[in-house]
């Protein structure tokens, strides 16, 4: 275990006065994370139209799945990147990659070219979410650090609302293609309040990036993720196309650890890893990204097929979940800021995000749209608790010079658990949707899960009243077999919260140390 020393009464007393160029920064940080997160969202009520555009029909989840993983597979070497040449140029260089990515999906003209231009995307976004907690890093110190990540952080449950509300708007009013240009607005902001109001501590670092760690992560990583979206639907679990899938991805993984231990500069240093609040801080976002994205991912299905709601309003009816992750991460990092203890979130946090998710079992095909609506409040608030402690957490347990490595440890495991819960949880929710229609219409019902599992929900009117029923009951069955994988990752979740310790915030660069 890394030993930290404890704050003394004064230390952790002392003010910090932050000038205005903080905010500024601050700002510019806020302006690149809601790029990030809004884009993976924002995509969700355009899809349907994408594909009637563009057709793929089967290649649909991967207009999200290569989002994700670009942007999971990059973020270790974007974190390293910015430890060693400065955070600033990274950040803005990442900002720059995102919207060439942008701009070209927006031109894309058939599915292969979208699913791309968005995995080019993701690598841009990687270097936006480390980049922002790693640069916030150098700016404030942990103790009043609670209040930035909350306000950055606040960018998560914004994109969650903005995100399905602009794609509908955009869609139903402009084109499908808007979902991607108006990244180009906010990113030109975002560059030039970064390029001309951030001021960060000069380094002078001279080492080189583990390129073959970031092969053998990148391999690795999309290997076990095409298992899990493949594996029983495209392919069977025991095809040669799975067990060499499988067998590469935990090769490429193993040989990634060992070759950690063995570079001067490693992507994940191992020592990071000797600090059981680290550890068990990655685990946590691990568990809880895979829950978050892969159930809210999910949810807008049900309104929109059962509920009827237009894509615009399946945004709307999820603000109280966006509201309530809102409010609780604004009101928690002003309680760390002010007594320094996070312990206690965690573990509220896990019990009501594991309720939250257990709650969402009782939505029917008769359930209110006001009622279900309501019914993701809690889970909202499970989320709030967990989302900016875990960084906490993390950044407080490695010093200063591993700063990028950490957030992007943090990032890449949250992005990777999203990605696989996203994965798996399609991989269930395809599964019980054509085994409930199957059951209800018979060989008629198989049919119309494989040619129409992703059916627009503008088309379900014109279908048939029984069938209609049928589809509505089987998207809800679909549902509840995400929910339940949700709340057992929950669970797990609140179980490995109890492993936390409650070590002091440091004030200055390094674990213990006193602000200088």
């Amino acid at each position: 275990m890394a030993d930290t020393k404890p704050l003394s009464t004064a230390e952790a007393d002392a003010p910090v006065v932050l000038g205005r160029s903080v905010y500024i920064a601050v700002f510019g940080l806020m302006l690149g994370m809601l790029m990030a997160m809004l884009d993976n969202l924002i995509v969700s009520t355009a899809l349907p139209t994408i594909v009637g555009d563009l057709g793929g029909l089967s290649h649909l989840s991967w207009v999200v799945t290569a989002y994700a993983l670009g942007a999971a597979v990059t973020t270790p070497v974007w974190g390293k990147l910015g430890d060693l040449y400065g955070r600033k140029p990274i950040f803005m260089i990442a900002i720059v990659l995102f919207l060439i990515g942008s701009a070209l999906t927006g031109l894309a003209q058939n599915m292969d070219q979208l699913i791309a231009f968005r995995a080019l995307q993701g690598l841009g976004a990687g270097g936006l979410m480390v980049g922002a907690m790693a640069v916030l890093g150098d700016l404030v110190p942990p103790r009043e650090r609670g209040r930035f990540q909350a306000m950055i952080g606040g960018m998560m449950p914004v994109a969650f609302v903005g995100g399905p509300l602009v794609g509908g708007l955009l869609t139903e009013h402009l084109s499908w293609r808007w979902c991607f240009y108006i990244n180009l607005p906010l990113g030109i902001a975002a560059l030039l309040v970064t390029g001309l109001g951030m001021k960060l501590p000069r380094q002078h670092i001279e080492a080189r990036i583990d390129y073959l760690g970031a092969a053998l992560l990148g391999l690795g990583v999309v290997a076990i993720t095409l298992v899990a979206s493949w594996g029983g639907n495209q392919y069977a679990w025991g095809s040669t196309v799975i067990i060499a899938l499988a067998l590469g991805g935990v090769v490429a993984l193993i040989a990634f650890v060992y070759s950690q231990s063995r570079v001067a500069e490693p992507i994940l240093p191992p020592s990071m890893f000797r600090d059981r609040n680290f550890t068990t801080a990655q685990i946590i976002s691990f568990l809880v990204g895979a829950a978050m994205f892969g159930a809210i991912n999910f949810l807008p299905q049900y309104l929109q097929y059962v509920r009827g709601a237009s894509p615009t309003a399946s945004g709307l009816l999820l603000l109280p979940l966006m509201f309530g992750m809102l409010a609780v991460m604004i009101g928690s990092g002003q309680v760390v800021s002010r007594t320094g203890k996070y312990r206690t979130l965690m573990l509220v946090g896990g019990a009501v995000m594991t309720a939250g998710m257990a709650l969402l079992l009782v939505l029917k095909v008769d359930t209110s749209t006001v009622s279900a609506s309501l019914l993701t409040t809690v889970l909202g608030l499970g989320m709030g608790f967990l989302m900016q402690n875990t960084m906490l957490i993390t950044q407080n347990s490695v010093p200063l010079r591993n700063m990028g490595a950490a957030s992007g440890a943090v990032t890449l495991f949250r992005t990777v658990g999203g990605s696989l819960g996203i994965a798996v949880f399609g991989s269930l929710y395809t599964q019980r949707l054509t085994s409930s229609l199957t059951k209800s219409l018979g060989p008629s019902g198989h049919q119309l899960a494989a040619n129409g599992t992703r059916i627009p929900p503008s088309a379900l009117p014109g279908l048939p009243a029984p069938v209609q029923h049928a589809f509505k009951v089987a998207v809800t069955d679909g549902l509840h077999s995400v929910l339940i994988g949700g709340t057992v990752l929950a669970l797990l979740t609140f179980l490995v919260t109890f492993l936390i310790r409650e070590v002091p915030l440091r004030s200055g660069a390094a674990p213990g140390a006193p602000l200088e």
